[in-house]
């Protein structure tokens, strides 16, 4: 089993800067893609950024040019650095991978965090 553990949600003012980390853990074989996905009350699950094993990334048009997707291959830890948050950016994030484990490592699955709540709010 592989487990993903975030870290760095909480509530900021508009304008103002978080950072959110997740951690790969467990029994690890293989993790490829890592990202960020987020959910505000009465909507969908949507994908905030990701980021592949060679660094390629995307993101939501939403969060072009203030949120940053980052990696540390060797930690199996991704980061969400957010800055100039809105109101709007308010919601549960979810850490998300696919990734296999060593008992079945050739079998990709989806993983995904307990989530973290942000609020932005004055």
């Amino acid at each position: 089993q592989v487990q993903l553990v975030e870290s760095g949600g909480g509530l900021v003012q508009p304008g103002g800067s978080l950072r959110l980390s997740c951690a790969a853990s467990g029994r690890i074989f293989s993790i490829y893609s890592m990202g960020w996905y987020r959910q505000a009350p009465v909507k969908q699950r949507e994908l905030v950024a990701a980021i592949t094993s060679g660094g390629s990334t995307n993101y939501a048009d939403s969060v072009k040019g203030r949120f940053t997707i980052s990696r540390d291959n060797a930690k199996n830890t991704v980061y969400l650095q957010m800055n100039n948050l809105k109101p709007e950016d308010t919601a549960v994030y979810y850490c998300h991978t696919t990734g296999s484990d060593v008992v079945s490592p050739l079998l990709v699955r989806d993983y995904w965090g307990q989530g973290t709540q942000v609020t932005v709010s004055s």
